[in-house]
């Protein structure tokens, strides 16, 4: 029977220090899947460069001379994460049966692809690789990830807690999620829209091997915004509740107003009413700040620019001079 031919999806921004190191463990497993049986010999990596002005892409090429496994896609400018995961995705779905996306800094635990494709033996289309636990983070990022995957949840947003981007997706999957063109990607969210047959394997997340996070707190925070505003519209109704609930306060207000000029009690204090003015003010330019950025959104999808301009592909059967 042919075996499945494999590809591992690596998206890279500025990742010299670490591509030796990956590919050295990336290689090892490809080697073992392989003499297991599990996967075709022709499989491959494939890293995709995000627009890097480091050693990254150089590096690459080199790799790509040197090793039968390593592929490269380099993308012409820097257009984020998530858009360099469906760059990589989408060159990717034509040439495997089934594609594993993993980042390359080594905190996911590579020997569980064995346990992905196995899962993937057993009819399942989408396998997602989840945290154990998270010992490793520090008290803030271990609190701020649990507040957002509870937000998310209240949002009403599919996901599965505690997982990233390391998943195994069919070809069909990967096919299936190219249909969605939005250019606001949060594909953790869009993967469980998909429908087929899910598992999850779990793994133990290391420290990062070489370099620094590519996600400090201000990436952090708009990555979570972008995943919220793009599954959810509960942020504008709860817009709508705050109104309905200044409504309230402000007729209680005029209930209190009306009793105190009527007992003769005369109404002072100019500090609270300027306090008033200041929180209710406050709340509206909240609320008009959410509903600019579902607008802001509107006006980003509507102009259907391309999410990434490939300059260069790297082949196994093609290497470079």
């Amino acid at each position: 029977m042919e075996k499945n031919r494999l590809a591992i999806v690596v998206p890279c921004y500025k990742e010299e220090a670490v591509l030796e190191e990956t590919t050295l463990r990336l290689t090892a497993m490809l080697d073992a899947l392989t003499q297991e049986g599990l996967i075709a010999a022709n499989s491959f990596i494939l890293y995709v460069n995000d627009g890097s002005r480091d050693q990254t892409w150089p590096l690459i090429v080199q790799l790509n001379q040197r090793n039968k496994y390593v592929c490269g896609v380099n993308l012409a400018n820097n257009v984020g994460h998530q858009n360099a995961l469906m760059a990589g995705l989408s060159v990717a779905k034509d040439q495997a049966d089934i594609c594993v996306t993993i980042d390359a800094d080594l905190q996911d635990d590579v020997n569980v692809i064995r346990d992905m494709v196995t899962e993937y033996g057993k009819g399942k289309d989408i396998v997602y690789g989840v945290r154990k636990s998270r010992e490793t983070d520090t008290w803030f990022k271990r609190s701020t990830a649990l507040a957002f995957y509870s937000l998310m949840k209240t949002m009403g947003v599919k996901s599965v807690y505690n997982h990233a981007d390391y998943r195994l997706m069919s070809k069909r999957a990967v096919e299936a999620l190219m249909e969605y063109r939005e250019r606001n990607l949060f594909i953790r969210g869009l993967v469980p829209l998909l429908g087929y047959e899910t598992a999850c394997v779990y793994y133990d997340r290391k420290e990062r091997f070489a370099g620094e996070s590519k996600y400090p707190f201000r990436k952090m925070l708009a990555f979570a915004m972008d995943g919220i505003t793009s599954f959810s519209v509960k942020p504008v109704y709860f817009v709508l509740l705050l109104g309905i609930i200044f409504l309230f306060i402000a007729l209680g207000i005029l209930v209190y107003v009306i009793h105190a000029w009527i007992s003769g009690n005369s109404v002072q204090g100019w500090a609270s009413l300027m306090l008033s003015m200041w929180f209710c003010s406050g709340c509206i330019l909240i609320g008009l700040g959410i509903v600019g950025e579902y607008i802001g959104k509107i006006y980003i999808e509507v102009k259907d620019r391309p999410r990434f301009n490939i300059e260069r592909i790297l082949t196994q059967d093609n290497p470079p001079a």
